[in-house]
């Protein structure tokens, strides 16, 4: 899991411009998702590696078969093709960045 996973890369609160300002310098777009509790994305792929970066809130991502809870400020890996899934565990909404390369 430790090459999917950087805890805290982040500090918090989160800074969305800084999160992108990084991961654009490392070629990645950035988007925003703002989840209600329960919301689930299931079974995606994408052709394309992809960050995940928790601002607020709790998700619980699956990554091919790695299971990892994130909290604010973390960073998940997803390469590309990886079958990969997103639950948000938080009681109140979750927002969350995402980017390709």
């Amino acid at each position: 899991m430790s090459d999917l996973l950087q805890r805290d890369k982040f500090s918090t609160p989160v800074e969305q411009n800084l999160v992108t300002a990084d991961w654009r310098a490392r070629g990645y777009s950035c988007g925003l998702f703002v989840d209600p509790p329960g919301q689930q994305w299931l079974d995606f792929t994408h052709s394309t590696n992809e960050l995940v970066t928790v601002v607020e809130g709790r998700l619980d991502m699956t990554v091919g078969d790695v299971r990892i809870e994130m909290g604010p400020g973390d960073e998940v890996f997803i390469p590309a093709n990886a079958t990969h899934s997103v639950c948000n565990i938080h009681d109140g909404i979750s927002r969350w960045l995402y980017g390709y390369d």
